[in-house]
């Protein structure tokens, strides 16, 4: 195992760069020649912070899937959008530019993100070819586009449903902007170019109301995007892997049942990106 961290910065950051953690299986001795898919993980915290909890447990299913993984530990409030959306773009385009040294295959870069850290990587989904985000950073459409999105109880929508605070911390003072508010209810920037997306999410969530996923879920029907989607009937928010693991001393935490969703993640993956075996 190869761990390496990077620091990200981007334009309008107040806080200092983001720190991109890669960690990267060793090829040498299983399959020297073997280039991996990546998946890039986003915890969530509602962009105040970013929850230990969606970090290490979520990034250490990946790796035992064969798949390299890393951390993006993003900007929060009182940054800005679209300061939080360019370090992941640019995170994206950092691990594409290193597909031979670190044997990525830079066609299998998959976002993970939780509650606002869904917001953030579907962010990336729907807006990676809009001048406002790779512009700035000097890269093309083409090398911050995710090749897939798993989003686990996202935040979406700024309407009716919305998980308020996470756009008052998104937005700070550009919340009083005309449009910004309506620019980052994702449901209504889905294209045909969104990347095919997992997505989870507990009918029950007293945080993020379960109608986040579906109507992101019924945009991307729209747009004919491929999509898959679990609704579970029971657990509430920020379950991360909702097992012992995660919950520690947090009861409201542990929902074996929805703990399934780890293994559907893995299945999806393999459908998808053949991921989870030794093919070349």
């Amino acid at each position: 195992m190869i761990q390496e961290e990077y620091p990200i910065t981007v334009p309008g950051q107040k806080t200092g760069p983001a720190i991109l953690t890669v960690f990267r299986i060793d090829n040498i001795s299983v399959a020297p020649d073997k280039k991996r898919p990546m998946a890039v993980i986003c915890g969530g915290g509602g962009y105040s912070r970013i929850s230990d909890r969606e970090k290490e447990p979520i990034l250490l299913q990946f790796l035992s899937w064969g798949v390299s993984a890393c951390l993006l530990e993003y900007s929060v409030a009182p940054n800005e959008f679209p300061v939080a959306l360019q370090e992941l773009a640019s995170a994206v385009a950092l691990l594409r530019s290193h597909e031979k040294e670190w044997q990525i295959d830079k066609d299998k870069i998959v976002t993970c993100g939780f509650s606002a850290g869904g917001h953030l990587a579907a962010s990336l989904g729907v807006f990676w070819n809009q001048d406002f985000v790779f512009r700035p950073l000097g890269l093309s459409p083409e090398e911050i586009k995710p090749n897939g999105q798993i989003l686990c109880y996202p935040v979406i929508t700024s309407g009716i449903k919305a998980h308020r605070e996470s756009f008052e911390m998104l937005l700070g003072q550009k919340l009083k902007e005309e449009g910004m508010l309506e620019l980052v209810s994702l449901e209504n920037q889905v294209s045909g170019q969104t990347p095919r997306t997992f997505l989870w999410h507990t009918v029950p969530d007293p945080t993020v109301p379960v109608e986040n996923s579906l109507l992101f879920a019924q945009a991307l029907a729209k747009e004919g995007v491929r999509f898959e989607m679990h609704i579970f009937p029971e657990g509430g928010h920020g379950l991360s892997l909702a097992t012992e693991e995660t919950a520690g001393m947090r009861d409201l935490m542990l929902e074996p049942y929805c703990s399934s969703w780890i293994s559907m993640a893995k299945a999806w993956m393999e459908l998808n990106f053949g991921c989870c075996s030794m093919r070349q």
